[in-house]
């Protein structure tokens, strides 16, 4: 069965952060003409709102519906559970979840929370896990491509440090988990099969979307490493850049 849909990371795949990587307007100009699209970032340092407003100001061409977040995930989550939440994210991320006072304080949500990442912050998420809070991890990327070239610390290590201490296990919200690429696909209306997920993280776009039974191109920019293509995981395509993918989805994968 074809690719119906493609699923694009955004950041190391469209840009990395404010900077737009060689050809990836006009490539996803060019998918858009066979194929259904979804942006899909476990970015969580800002709200959903700024990386849209960043990506139309960059030139990409897409409307808000194509654009799934795993901030925006994450308050759907909590307003399903009707459940706010001790917020150990950066100061811009917190109006995501604006709205959520009337309920009581049942999830600590960590997401890339910056400068706020203190020991006091850290803490105060431990003390409330311990007396019976549960850990929402928004999305547990390790590290990512920062602005000056070099890797810089993600969410996923303080996650990691929280479910240490505290002996309880995170609810993912974003990649790779099957709730997100599930909530994702439904909105497309097609099938895992149908779909290719576009990434730059070998594990959480790449092996997350073969998990679920997508398909999934790694392509070259971004965090990717020649290391990466050692841990025993197999893209369905390789490419260099996003640049290449119109032209490659020309043959069956």
């Amino acid at each position: 069965m074809g690719i119906k849909a493609v699923l694009l990371d955004i950041d190391g795949v469209l840009t990395i952060r404010d900077r737009v990587i060689e050809g990836a307007p006009r490539a996803l100009k060019e998918l858009r003409k066979n194929f259904k699209i979804a942006l899909v970032t476990n970015t969580t340092r800002v709200p959903s709102r700024i990386i849209f407003e960043r990506l139309r100001n960059l030139g990409f061409d897409l409307e808000r519906e194509e654009l799934f977040t795993a901030l925006k995930a994450s308050r759907e989550f909590l307003v399903k559970n009707k459940a706010n939440a001790y917020l150990l994210v950066s100061d811009m991320a917190r109006e995501e979840f604006e709205g959520l006072e009337e309920y009581p304080i049942k999830y600590v949500v960590v997401a890339d929370a910056y400068t706020n990442f203190t020991y006091q912050n850290l803490n105060t998420a431990f003390r409330l896990l311990l007396e019976g809070a549960e850990l929402i991890a928004v999305a547990p990327n390790r590290y990512f491509m920062d602005e000056d070239g070099k890797l810089s610390l993600d969410a996923g290590p303080f996650v990691k440090a929280l479910e240490y201490a505290s002996g309880k296990t995170a609810t993912v919200i974003g990649k790779p988990s099957a709730e997100f690429f599930g909530l994702v696909l439904e909105h497309l209306g097609v099938k895992p099969e149908e779909a290719l997920m576009v990434g730059d993280d070998i594990e959480f776009d790449i092996l997350g979307a073969q998990k679920f039974g997508m398909k999934a191109c790694l392509v070259k920019t971004g965090k990717f490493r020649e290391s990466d293509l050692e841990k025993g995981i197999k893209p369905d395509l390789l490419l260099e850049s996003v640049n290449e993918l119109p032209k490659a989805l020309m043959e069956p994968l």
